[in-house]
């Protein structure tokens, strides 16, 4: 009588445990990086849009005065709305390439190789 050798094929794969990856230290990381800048300039943007309507709201001749020509206070701020929505853009994108991105490649790639 033989005996036969082990089966080879280990079955299906899989898949990840996102529970234990969301768990782990380095999502903890990557939620920390993501928090500690979008949280901030969230409440910062909130609070100068609020500003901004407050203004237009209860200070109409503080937002009339001219700066030059036809441009008042209100139109300067109006514009610094759109400028800074556009900085806060840039600046997330180049955070994230920089800092964010590569965390989450990292835990990406490890699950992939898991799998």
């Amino acid at each position: 009588m033989s005996t036969a050798p082990p089966p080879t094929d280990p079955g299906p794969p899989r898949p990840p445990d996102f529970t234990a990856v969301q768990a782990g230290p380095e999502f903890g990381e990557l939620r920390r990086s993501y928090r500690s800048f979008a949280f901030p300039l969230t409440v910062a943007f909130i609070l100068w849009y609020l500003l901004y309507v407050l203004l237009c709201s209860y200070a109409g001749g503080f937002m009339g005065t001219k700066v030059f020509g036809n441009v008042n206070v209100a139109f300067v701020l109006g514009i610094a709305q759109f400028a800074t929505t556009f900085l806060i853009a840039w600046w997330y994108s180049r955070h994230a390439a920089a800092k964010l991105d590569p965390k989450a490649e990292a835990i990406k790639a490890r699950l992939e190789g898991d799998a």
